[in-house]
């Protein structure tokens, strides 16, 4: 452009055809001439081909650095309290906490649901537990689930000791009632035949 002519409209242009920003034109500086001959689109794209307009390459910005910055991060490196600008709750929110907490304590409870591992009692009942913040992690509420379970076995093998008790019970008291009668009906049939000389007696 020693020539002060305008290449305005070539690089507009050419940008246009090699479908760019503007900043990204390179017009060779010794082709000026040829260059401001062209007034079209066609002769733009003849001097791409040519040569004498480039488009230039985009420029590099590295991610090395911060990618390794993040990996020192990840171990825990340049995070200590100079480094912190938030307070603690911004950083990491007490609520986005027990979201986390509450989300798997309600997919175990559904899993052991579905898998029949507890019933919808159990469920129930745990999971309101849950909502009041009873268990702080998955493996305190696991082992209340087996303590539950464990307990209501225990109660169904008291329940069915005490009615097989209660049954059996009921068949001894039967028993012991059929030969009461039976002595009984027994004992009827021996004072009857006794009874009997001496009504004849009496004639």
């Amino acid at each position: 452009q020693h020539s002060m002519v305008s290449l305005k409209l070539q690089k507009r242009l050419a940008a246009s055809v090699l479908g760019c920003g503007l900043r990204k034109i390179w017009l060779d500086p010794n082709e000026v001439n040829e260059i401001s001959m062209a007034n079209s689109r066609q002769n733009v794209r003849k001097l791409v081909k040519d040569g004498f307009v480039i488009r230039k390459p985009t420029k590099i910005h590295s991610r090395a650095r911060a990618r390794l910055s993040a990996e020192a991060k990840a171990k825990g490196r340049h995070t200590g309290y100079g480094k912190r600008r938030g307070t603690r709750e911004a950083r990491l929110p007490t609520k986005v906490l027990w979201m986390r907490r509450l989300r798997v304590l309600r997919r175990l409870l559904k899993k052991y649901r579905d898998s029949k591992k507890i019933d919808k009692h159990l469920y129930h009942e745990l999971y309101m537990r849950v909502k009041g913040n009873v268990f702080k992690n998955k493996r305190v509420l696991m082992e209340a689930v087996h303590k539950q379970k464990a307990e209501k076995i225990r109660e169904k093998a008291i329940a069915d000791q005490l009615e097989a008790r209660r049954v059996k019970g009921k068949a001894a008291r039967e028993r012991k009632a059929a030969r009461r009668a039976e002595r009984f009906a027994a004992g009827v049939h021996m004072e009857v035949p006794a009874a009997k000389p001496a009504a004849a007696a009496k004639k």
